[in-house]
């Protein structure tokens, strides 16, 4: 099966039969909601003795540890071999399973970049009163190997999170109200996730037009945010009813607009070049004085590139990690200069300027 014909379609089938048949190296990122082997053994009551519906679905029961190893192992390596070498992988677990997928995941040779708690506003109760009340689930997020320059996309996080670092704790709701799917007035899918997490981890960790797979699409939430985002995915789900609902689900979904999808690009992304070079190429000029944000502390440029403020001199970053008493501080954003009527940065300033291809000027 070509790429080409992988690109937004959803299949009913078994994960492990369908996975084997894509080539090696097609998706930019894989999300997994496997099963999590709750090892439920009987059914739950509140207090009143009403029934709760807890997940005791067939898909999710396995004869033992080892069989749930095993099935574990055999999809999360053919995963690997269909991810890009800059690929990543997402997998959600409970307690249950996850550090058995976690283990799996090492041992495979994926590089674990984080483990992500998300936190549940409104979790189920624990009505026993036997445990702690089971609020969290977490998601492992890994690239194909330690090398993998993997997509993160730590600007537009950031922005998300009202220009704070975003964390590895993910306070979201679970699934309910309105986007939660029903059939007769019972929940469609047991485990359905709430859109808000796959918006947050497709932003953080895909591009546009990337291809998306989930092997346990389940309701097809990652298909349905895949789709808004304009991302291509692909899904794989074994279960004829979950099959039809996630088929239903995506024809009512529709796309974000083009021109409301562009995201912030990383810093990292732009053309890194030393301070010193926008002296030497003559785009700034020795003396020319450079303040912080409130324009109380002032610094010179000198003609090697240095900066001097009272008795403190050196680099941009070493005089602004002096002056805040850090151990570092980047420059470019610490140091300001008048660009026409604004006030802004260094970064904005002059990188924005195209520098010559050679040093003859």
């Amino acid at each position: 099966m070509r790429e080409l014909d992988l690109k937004n379609k959803i299949i009913n089938g078994d994960s492990l039969k369908e996975l084997k048949k894509i080539p090696d190296e097609t998706f930019d990122l894989v999300f997994a909601d496997p099963p999590y082997n709750l090892q439920l053994k009987n059914k739950l009551t509140r207090p009143d003795r009403s029934k709760v519906n807890a997940v005791n679905d067939k898909w999710d029961q396995f004869e033992s540890f080892k069989k749930y190893d095993e099935f574990t192992y055999a999809w999360l390596s053919e995963c690997k071999r269909i991810l890009k070498k800059n690929g990543a992988i997402w997998v959600i677990g409970s307690y249950h399973n996850i550090f058995r997928v976690g283990t799996a995941i090492q041992n495979l040779g994926f590089w674990i970049l984080n483990d992500v708690i998300w936190n549940k506003k409104n979790p189920m109760p624990n009505f026993r009163g036997t445990r702690f009340t089971n609020a969290h689930e977490t998601l492992i997020w890994a690239s194909k190997s330690e090398k993998s320059k993997y997509t993160f996309n730590y600007q537009s996080l950031k922005c998300l999170n009202d220009d704070l670092q975003m964390r590895s704790n993910w306070d979201l709701p679970i699934c309910n109200g309105t986007e939660r799917l029903k059939k007769n007035g019972k929940k469609v899918h047991s485990t359905q996730k709430p859109e808000a997490l796959l918006h947050r981890i497709l932003l953080a960790t895909s591009n546009k037009d990337d291809l998306i797979l989930d092997p346990f699409l389940g309701s097809g939430t990652t298909a349905t945010v895949a789709k808004k985002l304009s991302r291509n995915y692909y899904g794989i789900e074994k279960e004829k009813s979950y099959f039809k609902a996630a088929e239903q689900r995506l024809k009512n979904t529709k796309p974000i607009e083009d021109h409301y999808l562009d995201t912030l690009k990383n810093n990292k992304s732009k053309p890194r070049i030393p301070f010193g070079s926008l002296v030497e190429l003559g785009i700034i000029k020795p003396g020319t004085i450079i303040f912080d944000n409130k324009k109380k502390i002032s610094a010179k440029i000198m003609v090697d590139g240095s900066i001097k403020h009272a008795q403190t001199e050196g680099s941009i970053h070493k005089v602004a990690a002096t002056i805040l008493g850090a151990e570092s501080c980047n420059g470019w954003t610490y140091w300001h200069c008048e660009l026409g009527n604004t006030f802004v940065p260094i970064a904005v300033s002059y990188t924005h300027l195209t520098l010559p291809t050679n040093r003859e000027v």
